[in-house]
C-alpha cells in the first residue's frame, strides 16, 4: 500500500500588481493505493447496538438480519466482536475471527429488545473489545441506536470518540428511525473519524450497513496526518481554513507550529478519496520573484502524508513531498479550476445549511429558510440536483410557516454533508 496525494490551486496565477495577499483555495485529493500483490489488514469489526424497548419488533429485527448479512460478507480472517446495549452495555459476542460463523449469528438473534438507552458505557465495551486485537488491523465501530442518550453522558460519548481516534479506531454511527439525537450521533463520528449514517425505516438497515462495510473493507492505510509546509509569503485563513469535503463535509482542525501546519485525516480507501480544501492568503511580493522576469514561478506549500500500514505493521511512513506553485503574471485573468471550485461550492453548501440550523434554533424561521435557499442554489450550481431538491423542499416548508419534521431535519443534515449526485462533467 501507498498513498496517492495530488494538489490543486483555485487559481495557479497570482496577479503581480497586486500587492496585498491573494486568497486561493487548494484541493488536496488524498487515497489508499494497492500497488502490491499482497492482501490488506483484516478488518477488525465491533457491532454497538441499541437493544432498548423502543427497539423492539420490526426495528430489532432488521437490524439483527442487516448484522447477519455482515458476517456473510466479511472473510474468514476477519474479527467480529458485538456489545449490545439498553440502559445497561453487554458483551454478546468477544472479538473473534470469523471461523464459527453460525454460532456468531446465534448470538445476535438471540438479542431481545428491553430497558431504556445508554450509549457511553456501550461504546467504552466496543472500544475495549477492539483494543484487545488491534495492532495489525484495522479497527472500526459501528454505533446504532434509535434513541436519546437518556441513561448516559453524551460529553463522555465525545470522551471516548477522541480517545478512539486517539487509539487508531474509527467510529461510525447509525440513527435509526427519527428519536434519535442527530446532533450528538454527528459529533461522534466527526470526533472518530468516521461516517454518519440515516436509517430512515427498517427496510434501509441492510443496505446502510452493506453501504459503511465496503467503505471499511476498502480501508488500506490508517492514522493518516496532512503536513503542509508554508512558504513565507503564505498563510492560512484565520477562520475555518481547513475542511474535508470528500467523502462527506467536515470541519478539520488544525495543529500549527510556525510555517508547519498538521490535519488527522484518518482513514485512506483504496475506493474513495479524500478531499481537504485549504484557504490561502498568498503575499505576490514574495523574495522568490526576481523583479523585471515574468510570469516568475513561486513556491505555495509542500504537502505530505504521515500514515501508518497495517498490513506490514508499519507506523508513521511519510510519503513523497508535492510542492505547490503559482506564477506570477502581468496580465492577470482570473482562470479558476473548475474541480477545485466544485469543492469550494460542496463546502459552502454545508456551511450555508449549518447557518440555517442557527437560525432556526434561534427561531428565526425565515432567516433559516433564505440561508437553506442559498444552499440550494449551491446545489444546482455544483450540479447536485438531489441536494438542491431536498434543500429547498425545507425552504419552502418553513416560509409557508411550517416546522420541518425529524425526518427532514435529519435529511436535510445528511444532503449538507454529502455529494448526492456528481456534476456532469467529472
Amino acid at each position: 500500500m501507498s498513498v496517492n496525494l495530488s494538489c490543486s490551486l483555485s487559481d495557479r496565477c497570482l496577479d503581480s500588481s497586486q500587492g496585498n495577499s491573494q486568497q486561493r483555495q487548494l484541493a488536496i485529493k488524498v487515497s489508499a493505493i494497492n500497488d502490491t500483490r499482497m492482501g490488506g489488514a483484516p478488518l477488525n469489526l465491533c457491532l454497538v447496538l441499541d437493544r432498548s424497548g423502543s427497539m423492539g419488533g420490526r426495528p430489532l429485527d432488521t437490524v439483527k438480519a442487516a448484522a447477519i448479512d455482515l458476517i456473510d460478507r466479511m472473510h474468514y480472517s476477519d474479527r467480529l466482536s458485538v456489545v449490545a446495549f439498553d440502559h445497561k452495555a453487554k458483551v454478546i459476542v468477544e472479538n473473534q475471527t470469523l471461523d464459527r460463523p453460525e454460532m456468531l449469528k446465534d448470538k445476535i438473534q438471540s438479542l431481545k429488545a428491553s430497558g431504556g438507552t445508554c450509549i457511553d458505557d456501550a461504546i467504552k465495551l466496543g472500544l475495549q473489545e477492539l483494543g484487545k486485537v488491534r495492532e495489525g488491523t484495522i479497527a472500526q465501530a459501528f454505533v446504532l441506536t434509535d434513541g436519546e442518550n437518556e441513561h448516559g453522558d453524551n460529553d463522555r460519548c465525545l470522551q471516548f470518540a477522541r480517545l478512539a481516534a486517539e487509539y487508531n479506531i474509527t467510529l461510525h454511527t447509525l440513527g435509526f428511525g427519527d428519536a434519535w439525537n442527530q446532533d450528538v450521533l454527528e459529533r461522534i463520528a466527526d470526533a472518530g473519524g468516521g461516517t454518519m449514517a440515516y436509517i430512515a425505516s427498517p427496510d434501509r438497515a441492510a443496505d446502510e450497513f452493506n453501504r459503511l462495510l465496503q467503505r471499511v473493507q476498502s480501508v488500506g492505510l490508517t492514522n493518516a496526518h496532512l503536513l503542509l509546509e508554508l512558504a513565507p509569503n503564505v498563510r492560512l485563513a484565520e477562520l475555518k481554513p481547513i475542511a474535508q469535503v470528500e467523502p462527506e463535509a467536515i470541519e478539520l482542525p488544525a495543529q500549527s507550529e510556525g510555517n508547519l501546519v498538521m490535519v488527522r485525516l484518518g482513514d485512506l480507501m483504496t475506493e474513495a478519496e479524500r478531499v481537504v480544501v485549504v484557504n490561502l492568503y498568498i503575499n505576490a511580493n514574495s523574495p522568490e520573484a526576481v523583479p523585471g522576469s515574468l510570469p516568475n514561478t513561486i513556491d505555495i506549500l509542500t504537502a505530505q502524508i504521515r500514515y501508518d500500514n497495517p498490513a506490514i505493521a508499519k507506523t508513521s511512513v511519510i510519503s513523497e513531498p508535492v510542492t505547490v506553485e503559482a506564477e506570477l503574471v502581468r496580465d492577470f485573468r482570473a482562470q479558476t479550476d473548475p474541480s477545485v471550485q466544485n469543492y469550494v461550492l460542496a463546502l459552502a453548501k454545508y456551511r450555508q445549511t449549518q447557518l440555517a440550523e442557527d437560525k432556526l434554533k434561534q427561531g428565526d424561521r425565515t432567516g433559516a429558510a433564505t440561508m437553506l435557499q442559498s444552499a440550494a442554489k449551491t446545489a444546482l450550481q455544483m450540479g447536485d440536483r438531489q441536494a438542491a431538491t431536498v434543500l429547498q423542499s425545507s425552504a419552502t416548508r418553513l416560509q409557508s410557516g411550517s416546522n420541518l419534521s425529524e425526518a427532514e431535519r435529519k435529511t436535510t443534515r445528511i444532503v449538507s454533508k454529502t455529494v448526492l449526485q456528481k456534476p456532469s462533467h467529472e
